[in-house]
């Protein structure tokens, strides 16, 4: 298709063609993305389209009805379609789709989370262009003075986007959400990396219980296969926020961005780009007087555990301790074992080891190839499921008895090993056994640090 139109466009556009003529090369573009926006995830019923984009870092999703009744005959802008841009928030709000299962149905439902606003689910009619609250997520225990917001302001919000106020919608002052923003401060941060590439981090502190240089923090990372970072809305955050810890988001390269070359450019033989994005947004968190010096840790799932095994290995100063669950850390030696069960598919994220300059790239940053011999290193929780399918066991128990041996003998003592001998992957459990496996993840940082929670 893209041969066919002579399409130079980098991601996904919007083309079609006739249903009998599927199979054929006469497909008619309909428009491309603009710069500074990209198309993400699209979602079809009977008379509407729905566009999930990405603008200038911000999620957005639009409507457009159906058919698409114009001739392209030149390239066009999404605004030449008449779309409907779903009021949403604009801090830092990360958007799920609902269970959207009815072709014919006009009304499109949507989960809408960030960091400050907890889970509200949305139904937009897209043929009246209005919307409704269906619930939002009620927090016990949290602080009185919650706003709620009046969706004509989140409107307004989204103008700094490039979207017109949308005068159809007749239901805007009656809907309200809550948020908040008023008690718990969310910013987002460009943070300028090795090459020069500004990278996104978000920070999320109580201007109340926060001090400046002087509170503990914890930076979250992945960056890799295209995810975004989970930004969404957990209660379970407030008890730190509420003794002055700073929590952060890095979206490094590797993962979900603005566009596809920020997958691109953090993966295969580029990978060290997404370490050298999040040690970057360690340093500005320090260095700008979010976080104290000595009291910086980290937290990585799966193979954002290559992340921060990696950055830990590079800069083991910068972090006093970190949380690693079921982590994938032998990257070099589980890509030459072509008989695991995701390896071949690895190959296309971070390399195939059986080619020299990629086996060189991957052998210069794998987290158990490259432990310091005879130094000191940050405490760390190893969490490790003996049933994982996706990351073997023998992982995190050959980093750790590695880490162990290579360590000081006070630094040693620091490297817990945790290991469910029943469960997978993703950690199956109830909401008892979450809570917890977490109140013993912060349990460890608080010990780990030195920090008085009182």
């Amino acid at each position: 298709m893209k041969e066919n139109i002579k399409c130079s466009h980098e991601g996904l556009y919007l083309a079609r063609c006739r249903v009998g003529d599927i199979q054929s090369t006469t497909w008619q573009n309909i428009f491309y993305p603009g710069k500074d926006t990209c198309i993400q995830d699209v979602d079809i019923f009977n008379g509407h389209l729905v566009l999930f984009l990405n603008k200038d870092g911000f999620p957005m999703i639009c409507s457009i009805d159906l058919p698409i009744n114009v001739e392209c005959k030149h390239q066009m802008l999404i605004e030449d379609l008449n779309p409907w841009f779903f009021p949403i928030p604009s801090n830092s709000c990360s958007v799920e789709p609902g269970s959207n299962l009815d072709f014919m149905s006009s009304v499109y439902r949507v989960v809408l989370s960030s960091p400050v606003i907890p889970d509200v689910i949305i139904d937009y009619d897209m043929a009246r262009r209005t919307f409704s609250i269906v619930q939002q997520e009620e927090v016990l225990g949290a602080p009185s003075n919650a706003r709620s917001r009046s969706s004509g302001y989140e409107l307004d919000t989204l103008q700094h986007r490039g979207i017109e106020k949308d005068a159809k919608d007749k239901n805007v002052e009656l809907e309200r959400w809550k948020d908040f923003s008023s008690t718990y401060c969310c910013e987002r941060k460009e943070v300028i990396s090795h090459d020069g590439i500004q990278v996104p981090l978000t920070i999320l502190y109580s201007p109340k219980a926060w001090k400046s240089s002087q509170s503990p923090g914890i930076l979250h990372g992945y960056g890799a296969y295209g995810e975004v970072l989970d930004k969404s809305w957990r209660a379970d955050r407030l008890s730190l926020l509420d003794r002055g810890w700073v929590i952060a988001f890095a979206d490094v390269r590797g993962g979900g961005g603005d566009d596809h070359s920020w997958h691109k450019t953090g993966n295969g033989l580029f990978k060290q780009n997404s370490i050298h994005d999040f040690v970057s947004c360690g340093k500005y968190l320090i260095d700008e007087g979010y976080v104290q010096r000595d009291q910086l840790s980290a937290i990585g799932v799966s193979a954002g555990c290559l992340l921060i095994g990696a950055a830990l290995n590079m800069y083991p100063n910068l972090f006093r301790a970190a949380i690693l669950k079921v982590p994938f850390l032998d990257i070099l030696n589980s890509l030459l074992d072509p008989s695991l069960p995701l390896t071949m598919l690895d190959y296309e994220e971070f390399g195939n080891p059986g080619i020299k300059s990629e086996f060189e790239c991957i052998s210069s940053y794998c987290p158990y190839k490259n432990i310091r011999p005879r130094g000191c290193h940050p405490s760390v929780l190893v969490t490790a499921s003996f049933n994982d399918s996706r990351v073997g066991v023998w992982e995190a128990a050959k980093w750790v008895a590695k880490v162990r041996d290579s360590a000081c003998s006070s630094c040693s003592r620091s490297v817990i090993l945790k290991t469910n001998m029943s469960r997978g992957h993703f950690g199956e459990g109830g909401r008892y056994i979450q809570c917890e496996e977490l109140a013993y993840d912060y349990a460890f940082l608080v010990k780990a640090m030195g920090v008085d929670m009182n």
